[in-house]
């Protein structure tokens, strides 16, 4: 997880937490390149322009994880969309949607620029912009979940607009706020599962919900290491597109290439 990460642009008089650090390990420490997962703005590397930096997506390891905990399935645009919770993480949304041959949709927010509520800028307003999404299953990803909360209002207003089942995909479950809004969402039927990877600690409590399914980078990142120690391209690590293809094949299910 890329320290300070959120802290990558100004908008105000915020610290640029996330660029000083890169420039400080690149230019200070003498770091030569930069690996981490799902980048909260992959545009940060613009502070090392000399250096290597690479955002990994765990896609395979989201869809493998999909495939085996979710019954029902229909992996086709005529079921499933998928959704970003706002316009800030459609570059990761597009990237999976494209590869499974999904639709795509969004949901715009406007704040309140002029003040702060609970360390953030309160929503004015939150639309959805998209197809007609009326009984399709949807997987909503972003790359953290904070508090949650706005994931469970993306919930909500999904519901509200016809969605079947819901499924929240994050790289990293911070669950700042802990798990109450969770488990009532999961109750009320708004969550069905909520995937999110170990690249950050999972707590005990949290591994035992009936919510959540854990996804596993041990492998992928012991790949990773591997391949760095024998002076190996990373290209085809960082480029799921077969890998996706091949487990889709496994579950019978076919795709945009066939």
């Amino acid at each position: 997880m890329l320290y300070e990460g959120r802290q990558h642009r100004r908008t105000a008089r915020e610290s640029l937490d996330c660029p000083d650090m890169l420039r400080e390990l690149c230019y200070g420490l003498g770091v030569d390149n930069i690996i981490t997962f799902d980048a909260h703005d992959p545009r940060v590397q613009n502070a090392i322009p000399q250096k290597g930096f690479e955002s990994i997506q765990p896609s395979y390891q989201f869809v493998k994880a999909f495939l085996k905990n979710v019954d029902d399935l229909h992996m086709d645009k005529d079921h499933i969309m998928i959704v970003s919770p706002d316009e800030g993480g459609m570059g990761r949304c597009i990237r999976l949607a494209s590869t499974l041959g999904l639709e795509l949709g969004a949901f715009y927010k406007q704040r309140d620029y002029s003040r702060i509520v609970n360390g953030s800028n309160p929503i004015l307003r939150h639309e959805f912009l998209g197809e007609n999404i009326g009984g399709k299953d949807v997987i909503v990803i972003d790359d953290m979940i904070s508090s949650g909360g706005s994931m469970i209002e993306v919930a909500e207003k999904l519901k509200q607009i016809g969605a079947n089942r819901i499924f929240v995909y994050s790289s990293f479950g911070l669950f700042c706020n802990g798990y109450d809004d969770f488990d009532k969402a999961y109750e009320d039927g708004l969550i069905d599962k909520v995937f999110t990877t170990n690249l950050v600690y999972n707590p005990p409590e949290l591994l035992g919900k009936p919510w959540y399914i854990n996804i596993d980078m041990s492998k992928y990142c012991g790949y990773i290491i591997d391949t760095l120690n024998h002076d190996e391209s990373l290209s085809s690590l960082l480029d799921p597109k077969e890998r996706i293809y091949a487990k889709l094949e496994d579950y019978g299910f076919s795709h945009p290439d066939f």
